[in-house]
């Protein structure tokens, strides 16, 4: 029997703090992929000289895990990460430091300790915010109208499994019209609901054509509370 490799080097440091953070990605980098950001905050995180914590391997890795990403070409005010340190910092002098040191379009809006439940766990259901063009305001309502009064409304969409079909009516827990802007409750389900499709669902079934895609910025994302609303992740 082979003789099974050992890495050489001392072992890892362990790990004594373990802390989640809500960021948000503006402007033009709402097109940047989730690989984009990850390799920023890697780059970030050296900057700003934080004793982040490594895997044990051959090849040691950062330990920052990443949840529920939006998909690129949208904004969000609330995208997550768990981060993990070899010692204890303090946390908003930690929230200043990585955010100046990332881009400026990337903010650091809020740092906590981690909780015991599971951050994927807590992000139930996202609040999505869908910018129609103003003259489509009239059609936007009637299309929304539409695919509420039905008892499902499934669309396709290819994915990197082929193509999968989703259930946008079963998804929405709230959504309201305000002109041309579409405020809507999404529950995380499995597979995953995105903006997207309901903009497939609307052009599909509420007959909505717009002149251009809507501007789409996730405004909140969490555990969905009785009363339809998201409350915090983090605490």
């Amino acid at each position: 029997m082979a003789k099974q490799r050992v890495p050489e080097g001392p072992a890892p440091e362990p790990v004594v703090q373990r802390l989640r953070v809500r960021y948000a990605k503006r402007g033009r980098l709402r097109f940047s992929s989730t690989r984009d950001f990850q390799r920023a905050l890697e780059r970030a995180v050296r900057r700003a000289q934080l004793p982040v914590a490594f895997s044990a391997g051959f090849h040691p890795h950062p330990r920052i895990s990443y949840a529920n990403a939006a998909p690129t070409g949208t904004a969000s005010e609330a995208e997550y990460f768990e981060i993990q340190l070899t010692r204890t910092c303090e946390i908003e002098q930690l929230r200043a430091d990585l955010d100046e040191a990332l881009p400026a379009d990337l903010v650091i809006l809020d740092v906590a300790e981690s909780l015991p439940a599971a951050l994927a766990d807590r992000l139930e259901a996202s609040c999505w915010q869908l910018d129609f063009a103003a003259e489509e305001a009239d059609d936007v309502a009637a299309a929304t109208a539409t695919v509420l009064a039905r008892d499902d409304a499934t669309v396709s969409r290819m994915t990197k499994r082929g193509e999968r079909e989703f259930d946008v009516r079963s998804a929405i827990a709230a959504l309201t019209v305000d002109g041309p802007r579409v405020t809507i409750v999404l529950r995380h389900l499995t597979p995953l609901v995105r903006p997207d499709d309901v903009v497939t669902a609307l052009t599909t079934y509420g007959a909505l054509r717009p002149t251009r895609p809507p501007q789409i910025t996730r405004l909140r994302q969490g555990p969905l509370l009785a009363d339809g609303a998201i409350g915090d992740p983090l605490r």
